[in-house]
């Protein structure tokens, strides 16, 4: 029952997580008349993941859940660390080859998803709103910061669940670059671990109106041997998509499922 209610949506409490900082300085360059067909320098707007054409072909993973696309980044397994082995045979993930019925994921406790796992579901979709100094994304009721104000990540940045995001544009590409992960969320759902020396850039590029590409680097040297990449296509939904969702406290922490809040531990 809980793997079906994952599957479906994705819903975690809606906080925003982030510092105070001087005032904006926006960083994104000046649209040009030419861009009105295709906005490259405007991300804002509902987007929903586009799951590729037959996505369990050529998986070691399969067919199941929907395939590798509904719980992992990539078709095939990261380089991973015997430190990072360890952990990923430890953690009990309810969807991809190891599933259990009985899952350590902390998604089930409504805790946030952290970056990249976000991302690792067919019902991946996320709002992308645009300010002065920041841009802000909402997956669901969970809300993420990325400040484009110029400032650097904080030398004594504390962990958070979304971690610490700054973002620039490259030319035609947003490029995000976010630290300060707390280390007990999973890189996807199928329970890939991650260190608090996980880093993570992410480059975004509206390649058409309807179109928004994403590239994910992954670099994390104690559970990775190698940094890796995946990558995302989005579609841009209508605008009359409402944002929001259930509250994940009435799924999944409810006694008709026999369900409680778990707390995480360190």
């Amino acid at each position: 029952m809980r793997s079906i209610l994952l599957a479906a949506t994705l819903v975690f409490p809606a906080v925003i997580f982030g510092q105070a900082g001087e005032e904006p300085k926006p960083s994104k360059p000046d649209k040009m008349a030419s861009q009105q067909v295709n906005p490259v320098y405007d991300l804002s707007g509902p987007w929903g993941a586009r799951a590729p054409e037959g996505n369990a072909r050529n998986s070691p993973y399969g067919d199941g859940d929907g395939g590798w696309w509904n719980f992992a980044l990539r078709p095939d397994e990261p380089p991973m660390t015997a430190w990072a082995q360890a952990k990923f045979k430890a953690n009990k993930p309810s969807f991809g080859p190891n599933r259990e019925e009985n899952s350590n994921d902390l998604a089930y406790g409504c805790f946030p998803p952290g970056v990249p796992r976000v991302y690792a579901a067919i019902a991946a979709g996320m709002q992308i709103i645009e300010q002065p100094g920041r841009t802000l994304m909402l997956f669901g009721q969970n809300v993420r910061q990325i400040y484009t104000d110029g400032r650097p990540h904080p030398k004594d940045l504390h962990p958070l669940w979304m971690g610490h995001s700054i973002g620039s544009w490259q030319g035609d590409t947003f490029v995000v670059d976010t630290i300060g992960i707390d280390d007990r969320t999973w890189i996807d759902r199928m329970g890939h671990p991650h260190s608090d020396a996980l880093h993570i850039v992410e480059r975004f590029r509206r390649v058409a109106y309807n179109t928004l590409e994403l590239e994910i680097t992954v670099d994390d040297p104690k559970a990775y041997t190698a940094p890796w990449t995946a990558n995302k296509v989005f579609q841009l939904r209508p605008r009359t998509v409402r944002a929001g969702g259930p509250s994940c406290e009435d799924m999944f922490i409810n006694e008709a499922f026999g369900l409680k809040p778990m707390l995480p531990s360190r």
